[in-house]
C-alpha cells in the first residue's frame, strides 16, 4: 500500500466524487446507529430485555402485542429501530457499490458495516433465546454482552470509516495510501473497547445490585460477600485511566500536523467529557439519565478516534506536509 499503482491514479482522477446525498446518508446511518445504541442500553438499564419473553424475533409469540407491558413496549421498540436499522445499512453498502467507483476504500468498509449488523442481530437474538436478559449474572451472560459490546464498536467504526472515506478528497482508493503508526493506534483502539466492555459489566452490576449510598456501594465492591460483576468493577475505571495514556500519546503525535487538529481537538474535549461523565456517573450512583449520557460520550469519543485513527494511519501516499490529507 506504499505506492500509488497508474491505474488507481488514473481512477481517482477521473471518478466523480461520491454525491452529497450519499455522503449525508452515511453520516446519518452513523448517528442513527448511535440512537439504536442507546435504546438498547435503556432496555438493560429498565430490565425490559425479558419483555419479549424468550421469543425472537416475535415478541411473545405475536407480531402485533395485545394490553403490552411497558417492559414489553421497550423492548418491542429496540427491536423495531434494530430491524431499520439493518435495511439502513443495507441501503448503504448498496448506495456506496452504485456510487463509487471499483477499489474505493468506502466499499469495503460498507460490506463489513453490513457483516457486523447482522452479527449484532444474530448475539441479541441469542441472548434472548438462551435467557441471558432480565436479572440473570452468569458467566456467560458476561461473556454474551462483553462479545455484543465489542461487535458494536466494530459496526460502529466500520460505518464511521464508510462515511469518512466517503468525504474524503484523497487517500479513499486501495493502493493510494499508505499506513503509518499503525501499533500506537491499534493499542489506543483496543483500550477503548476494553474499557467499553469492562464500562458494560459495570453498568450490568449497577443494574442487577442497586445501592444507596456511595460508601456502600464502594464497600460493595471489596466484599467477599458481593457477587462476583460487583467485585470486578474497579477494573473499568483503572482501563479507562490506562486507555486515556496511550489516547493522549495519539494526541500529541496528531497536533505535530496542522490537518489533525480539529479531529484532535474534538477528542480531547470528549475524553475530558467522559472523565467528568464517569465521576458524576458513579457519585450519582448511575441514574439512568447518567448511564445514557456516558454511553453517549462513549460512542461519540469512538467515532472521533476512528477517524482520528483512519487520518493517521491511512495517509495519502506522498503526504509529507503539514495540511496534506
Amino acid at each position: 500500500m506504499s505506492e500509488t499503482t497508474p491505474a488507481v491514479a488514473a481512477s481517482a482522477a477521473i471518478s466523480p466524487s461520491p454525491t452529497r446525498a450519499l455522503r449525508w446518508y452515511a453520516w446519518g446511518v452513523v448517528a442513527y446507529n448511535v440512537a439504536v445504541i442507546l435504546d438498547g442500553a435503556l432496555v438493560r438499564a429498565t430490565g425490559s430485555g425479558n419483555g419479549c419473553g424468550d421469543h425472537w424475533p416475535l415478541c411473545n409469540g405475536e407480531i402485533v402485542q395485545q394490553h403490552p407491558k411497558i417492559a414489553t413496549m421497550i423492548e418491542y421498540a429496540h427491536r423495531a429501530t434494530s430491524g431499520i436499522a439493518f435495511l439502513a445499512v443495507l441501503v448503504l453498502v448498496i448506495w456506496t457499490f452504485r456510487g463509487t467507483v471499483k477499489r474505493h476504500m468506502a466499499r469495503v468498509a460498507a460490506v463489513w458495516s453490513l457483516i457486523f449488523i447482522f452479527n449484532e442481530a444474530l448475539i441479541g437474538a441469542l441472548l434472548v433465546l438462551l435467557g441471558m436478559t432480565a436479572n440473570n449474572q452468569s458467566p456467560s451472560r458476561a461473556f454474551y454482552l462483553a462479545l455484543h459490546l465489542t461487535n458494536t464498536l466494530l459496526m460502529l467504526a466500520a460505518l464511521t470509516l464508510t462515511a469518512d472515506f466517503l468525504s474524503r478528497r484523497r487517500g479513499f482508493m486501495r493502493g493510494s495510501v499508505e499506513l503509518r503508526g499503525v501499533w500506537l493506534v491499534s493499542a489506543g483502539l483496543l483500550g477503548v473497547i476494553l474499557t467499553g466492555v469492562t464500562g458494560s459489566l459495570a453498568a450490568l452490576a449497577d443494574t442487577l445490585h442497586p445501592e444507596y449510598s456511595l460508601r456502600a456501594a464502594l464497600a460493595q465492591d471489596f466484599s467477599s460477600h458481593s457477587s462476583w460483576l460487583i467485585r470486578i468493577r474497579w477494573v473499568h475505571p483503572v482501563l479507562s485511566l490506562i486507555a486515556g495514556l496511550i489516547l493522549l500519546e495519539i494526541l500529541l503525535r496528531a497536533t505535530r500536523h496542522r490537518a489533525h487538529h480539529r479531529v484532535a481537538t474534538v477528542l480531547i474535549v470528549l475524553l475530558l467529557l467522559q472523565y467528568g461523565l464517569g465521576l458524576t456517573d458513579l457519585a450519582l450512583l448511575t441514574p439512568l439519565t447518567m448511564q445514557v449520557l456516558h454511553l453517549l460520550g462513549a460512542d461519540l469519543l469512538w467515532i472521533v478516534l476512528v477517524i482520528l485513527a483512519a487520518q493517521l494511519c491511512l495517509r495519502p501516499t506522498g503526504c509529507e506536509v503539514e495540511g496534506c490529507g
